[in-house]
């Protein structure tokens, strides 16, 4: 039964899920004011009640889409019972193959991610608050290999921070490929490249052969 105008956390409960569901058929291309509402057997007047214009409800997806993606469960804080990754590089490896799309949950949420670049980058604010997603992610990521770092598990040098904006930046790309070429780029393949990446990073100067 859909819930009373009055009772507003319902309703907006109800608006939540309608915004996910049209991201995840339509993609952010698709978000519109009439489409959220018509997945909601509503009408867009209901609608402005929580989002004045697209821009807003554009906002609110992102902020949706972030939630869901720090709520699901993760590789190196595993909601199962299993154990947790070893400290260092294991718990980094984690970490980066969350950012992948390796199952169809990771894929619809890339595609969404991805979608949503186009209109970030097109609004300063929108734009600013992705920075933030970002660093905050760069800022796990630098912890965790920091923690390689101090195990012996990578060389002391580039900075933590450099790693993890390196990592990122390469993840990050990887994700564009494996969207756009799937066949090309299906899981064990993702997975070789980054442990590749990894091997790469973990690498002393005698093993790349220079002095």
């Amino acid at each position: 039964m859909t819930p009373a105008r009055g009772d507003h956390a319902a309703r907006r409960l109800e608006v939540s899920e309608a915004v996910w569901r049209v991201l995840s058929s339509r993609g952010f291309g698709g978000l519109t004011l009439r489409a959220v509402a018509a997945e909601m057997g509503a009408s867009t007047g209901l609608l402005t009640h929580y989002f004045p214009n697209k821009r807003a409800l554009v906002a609110y997806a992102l902020d949706e889409l972030d939630r869901r993606s720090l709520d699901r469960p993760r590789r190196n804080a595993p909601a199962d019972g299993t154990p947790l990754p070893p400290e260092g590089l294991p718990r980094l490896r984690a970490a980066l193959l969350d950012i992948l799309p390796l199952d169809d949950a990771a894929t619809a949420g890339n595609r969404i991610w991805v979608g949503s670049w186009d209109a970030s980058l097109a609004d300063p604010d929108l734009a600013a608050a992705h920075a933030v997603r970002y660093a905050r992610a760069r800022e796990m990521l630098a912890e965790h290999a920091a923690a390689a770092q101090r195990l012996g598990e990578l060389p002391g040098r580039p900075a933590p921070g450099e790693l993890a904006a390196g990592a990122q930046a390469f993840v990050l790309g990887l994700v564009v490929q494996a969207l756009l070429a799937p066949s090309a780029y299906p899981p064990e393949r993702q997975t070789e490249l980054l442990d590749a990446y990894l091997a790469g990073l973990a690498a002393t100067p005698a093993d790349r052969g220079t002095s």
